[in-house]
């Protein structure tokens, strides 16, 4: 979910600055050695599985509508702020490949804005739609999917959970047999969960999912619920004599408020009730059953070889601590392999990685720094290299190489819109409502095309696991949040042309259709990082930087796997000579692992001609 820490980061900066500019270089070394070591990470916690991965983020509702007899109801969606259940009078399922601007006959009697009513919309992405598709996810080269939240909630994001032990009924193939299963229930009692077909099948896709050596990891999402979470309901029910009235953040009991007690939402958003805190832990009932949960699903009937491999945490940095290493304690005791992901989007990331902490995060410091150099331009090579240098020195080497290296995701535009709008920072806030409304909703051209090309050669590359959002390999586009969250795209599906515009305002008319080439050259990536341990393990050397031409040469090695990548973002064609920096002899010829050209190594130094916006993979001959 969206935040922005940029002020406290940089309040926090200026405190550490402050504080060691005052003390003696003894005492400031003394300091820095304090503060290192504070920070215990020895890379203990990281699989090797997270370390060799190509990762993939799905965004259920979205991905693909396998069971049409399991769409979402009116009776269950929530309203456009997430405060009750009831769709807009007229309501329904919206087409699948219909034009993302185009606004149904409900959407237009009930308000005049394209943004008032959009998150009312649903799709009907389900489990089964994903478990159809897991040979395309391995034809891609995917090894590891990211699942958004699953669990039983009214939203399209569920991020709101309604229960954290069910998976959402929606998604299975019964959702009213699955609202009769939750009713005979108690929700805080774990003896009485029952298995709903939902369930069900969300396990049976973990069993297909291993079958093709792919790695599932959940979101959990411990700091606020939805207004429809059980506790919350009963405690609208029955006011403070509700045996859960001390788990939320509620100030006071009143009857002349609408609910009967006014309460905390997160960052003010009432549809999102936040948890109550003790301190740097959760209220301990509300503890319990998120452990109970917790052991549901890694190791569902005391079976952990059929849980989930890990987990990736919401809003990371609201909750304290002590929470968090009693709850990585429970889980690395029930999975010593699983891995675990933290949502952070700025320096904080060093506070919450350790051997008892996150083993990794979301890594969106990597991707500033792409889109400064790529995209907007900010950065020069040199200057690129040093920011990414710096990056891995937060880290042992194995934490490094098991980062989450995303572009985009369901917090940001769309990697190929970043792109079109160049001009634009990567950033959190809203850019297609809060920019004058000027950002441009067009598809990629060419050009552009090739730029995303680049970006995600670099991606495969470089230290870390890639991690690519549903759809950027089929051609998606899209602003931020919602226009990130489009229907997927298929081959095998005709899409409306985009000819309609948020505010109205005059665009190009932009076919809509599953981008071949694209996913070709996607696979490929998968292919070439598969097929060398150097690109998922080895360690990285910068090779060479010319800023004027804006070119970077690194080297990936590892025993005797080398791997030389060659990056130009500059618009013309440049000629490199350096040298590979191999501690072993270096080989006489390098050949280039897309046009099967050779290039001879004169005198230790090699020289090659790299042609504009593109990049280069050599391999020594030898290999």
């Amino acid at each position: 979910m969206k935040r922005n820490y940029f002020l406290l980061a940089a309040m926090s900066a200026l405190l550490f600055t402050l504080f060691f500019s005052c003390e003696s270089p003894q005492q400031t070394q003394e300091a820095r050695e304090t503060y290192e070591t504070a920070r215990v990470q020895t890379g203990a916690n990281i699989p090797d599985w997270a370390q060799n991965v190509v990762w993939y983020q799905i965004f259920p509702e979205r991905f693909h509508n396998a069971d049409p007899s399991n769409d979402p109801v009116a009776e269950r969606v929530g309203d456009p702020h997430g405060w009750d259940l009831g769709a807009p009078e007229g309501w329904e399922v919206t087409p699948w490949t219909g034009d993302w601007y185009q606004r149904a006959d409900w959407e237009q009697r009930v308000g005049p804005e394209f943004y008032d009513f959009v998150y009312s919309r649903r799709y009907g992405g389900d489990l089964q739609g994903v478990i159809d598709k897991l040979d395309y996810l391995q034809d891609l080269g995917v090894t590891a999917i990211y699942f958004n939240p699953v669990f039983d909630a009214v939203s399209l994001h569920k991020y709101d959970a309604s229960h954290y032990h069910h998976i959402d009924r929606h998604l299975g193939p019964d959702p009213e047999g699955d609202r009769e299963i939750m009713q005979q229930e108690d929700p805080n009692d774990p003896d009485t969960w029952q298995w709903t077909a939902a369930d069900k099948l969300f396990l049976d896709l973990l069993d297909h999912a291993r079958e093709r050596d792919i790695r599932i990891i959940i979101d959990g999402v411990w700091n606020h619920t939805g207004r429809d979470f059980w506790a919350f309901r009963h405690i609208r029910e029955h006011g403070e004599a509700s045996p859960y009235s001390d788990w939320y953040k509620i100030a006071r009991f009143d009857d002349s408020l609408d609910d009967g007690f006014e309460y905390d939402g997160w960052w003010g958003y009432m549809g999102l009730p936040e948890f109550a805190e003790d301190g740097e832990d959760i209220h301990p009932g509300v503890k319990q059953h998120i452990f109970d949960a917790t052991r549901r699903w890694m190791a569902p009937d005391g079976d952990v070889s059929r849980g989930v491999d890990g987990w990736r945490l919401d809003v990371v940095e609201e909750l304290g601590k002590d929470f968090w290493r009693d709850w990585h304690s429970l889980v690395y005791e029930l999975n010593p392999e699983a891995l675990t992901v933290a949502e952070i989007w700025d320096d904080a990331a060093r506070d919450f990685i350790g051997d008892d902490l996150f083993g990794v995060v979301m890594n969106y410091r990597w991707a500033y720094a792409t889109h400064a150099f790529f995209i907007h331009r900010t950065l020069t090579a040199s200057a690129f290299g040093e920011r990414l240098l710096g990056l891995l020195d937060d880290f042992p080497h194995e934490v490094n190489a098991s980062m989450q290296n995303l572009m985009d995701g369901h917090d940001t535009e769309r990697l190929a819109s970043m792109i079109v709008n160049s001009e634009y920072a990567y950033k959190e806030m809203s850019k297609i409502r809060d920019i004058d409304n000027t950002y441009d909703v067009r598809a990629p051209n060419a050009d552009e095309r090739q730029v995303q090309r680049l970006i995600s050669l670099f991606q495969y590359t470089w230290t870390g696991a890639p991690m690519v959002f549903y759809g950027t390999e089929a051609g998606l586009w899209g602003a931020d949040d919602p226009d990130d969250r489009k229907p997927m795209l298929w081959p095998d599906l005709e899409y409306d042309d985009e000819v309609n515009h948020p505010y109205s305002r005059t665009r190009p008319r932009d076919t809509v259709a599953f981008d071949h080439d694209l996913h070709a050259w996607y696979t490929e990536l998968g292919s070439l990082r598969a097929n060398h341990p150097a690109l998922r393990t080895g360690e990285v050397t910068l090779a060479a930087s010319d800023d004027d031409a804006g070119v970077l040469a690194f080297v990936r090695h590892r025993e005797d796997d080398l791997v030389v990548v060659l990056i130009n973002r500059g618009e013309e064609p440049h000629t490199l000579s350096f040298s590979p920096h191999v501690s072993l002899h270096t080989p006489p010829r390098f050949t280039d692992h897309f046009t099967g050209e050779s290039h001879m190594v004169e005198n230790g130094m090699l020289r090659v001609e790299i042609p504009a916006v593109s990049g280069m993979i050599l391999y020594p001959d030898q290999q």
